[in-house]
């Protein structure tokens, strides 16, 4: 199978794989600037940040690769229209957003010529997202880490997505290697996003604890929490989320003011926080379905030549 291209808008990325925008301070520059560096798009996960962050995360990254660089910034944050237009501003390459749906950053999009790619996670949302211009979506199924917008497996919701819409399709939630990407594409996809596999990365700016806690999760170990946005979210069972589950009281005694709806039964950005610095006992730890099949945190470069060899050496049977 030979490796095709993925475009979006006048976009063009050598490799098909966007890495996902994961919050908060995951997916930072040197993240985004790595994957860009290899021929797939990279992300940096805005939401979390101040403006001045964002802006400084974005030119750090761009004096590290000439690559597509990408912003993913969350519809349910507080200062959503703030950090999309500052992305604009620095001539982001696009920009990605989910946890809810605005149809004013497809405008603000279209005034910049800039790429708005959505994540959805139904044929329906696809359909609205062409129609008020949409470059491109990705369609994220359960299988997803973080935020889900859905309880169904992209296996189901992606031949449905790809019938209904003319626009670039890219299947997203539980993959992790070559193999998932090539029987992704034979399917019918565009490309495919990955978030997991690159939260365990060299590069990624998760404290090594967060990430050794990753190896560690067995197929047990993954939980879906309620969380403050309004949505279901899947993550790694900790002490943390034990207590929620027990239904103990953890609401925050002082708000940052971070969402533009919350129901306060956590501090989300606090607690994301709290685990990317290290504390993996207290922290949220957000993570896809299928973490428990990565065994190792290899470079960005390495996880690169895996999924290259990955797709050239698919074969149509193993589909």
């Amino acid at each position: 199978m030979k490796i095709p291209e993925l475009r979006i808008g006048n976009l063009v990325a050598k490799i098909p794989v966007i890495q996902g925008g994961m919050a908060v301070r995951i997916s930072m520059a040197p993240l985004a600037a790595a994957v860009a560096e290899e021929g797939g798009i990279g992300i940096i996960a805005g939401s979390g940040l101040s403006v001045e962050e964002l802006i400084t995360e974005i030119r750090e990254a761009r004096r590290r690769t000439k690559g597509i660089i990408g912003v993913n910034i969350m519809f349910a944050v507080r200062e959503f229209a703030q950090l999309v237009h500052a992305a604009f501003d620095e001539k982001i390459d696009l920009l990605v957003s989910g946890a809810g749906f605005s149809r004013d950053m497809f405008t603000w999009g279209k005034e910049k010529g800039i790429p708005v790619v959505p994540i959805v996670s139904s044929a329906k949302l696809a359909k609205l997202s062409e129609k008020l211009g949409a470059a491109a979506v990705i369609v994220e199924g359960v299988e997803a880490g973080g935020h889900l917008g859905t309880d169904r497996s992209i296996h189901d919701i992606l031949p449905e997505v790809i019938a209904a819409v003319s626009i670039p399709v890219i299947g997203a939630g539980g993959f992790i290697d070559g193999q998932d990407v090539a029987k992704t594409l034979k399917l019918g996809a565009d490309g495919v996003q990955m978030g997991t596999r690159f939260a365990l990365s060299e590069e990624s700016s998760a404290a090594l604890a967060w990430k050794e806690e990753m190896l560690k999760a067995t197929e047990e170990d993954i939980v879906s929490i309620h969380s403050p946005v309004g949505m279901p979210a899947r993550g790694i069972k900790n002490p943390f989320t034990q207590l929620l589950d027990e239904k103990v009281d953890v609401k925050p005694t002082k708000c940052r003011g971070c969402l533009k709806q919350c129901e306060g039964n956590f501090c989300i950005i606090s607690r994301l926080v709290m685990a990317q610095e290290g504390d993996v006992r207290e922290g949220l730890i957000f993570s896809g379905a299928n973490v428990h099949k990565i065994k190792e945190v290899l470079s960005v470069h390495k996880i690169f030549e895996d999924i290259k060899k990955g797709i050239l050496n698919f074969k149509e049977e193993e589909c």
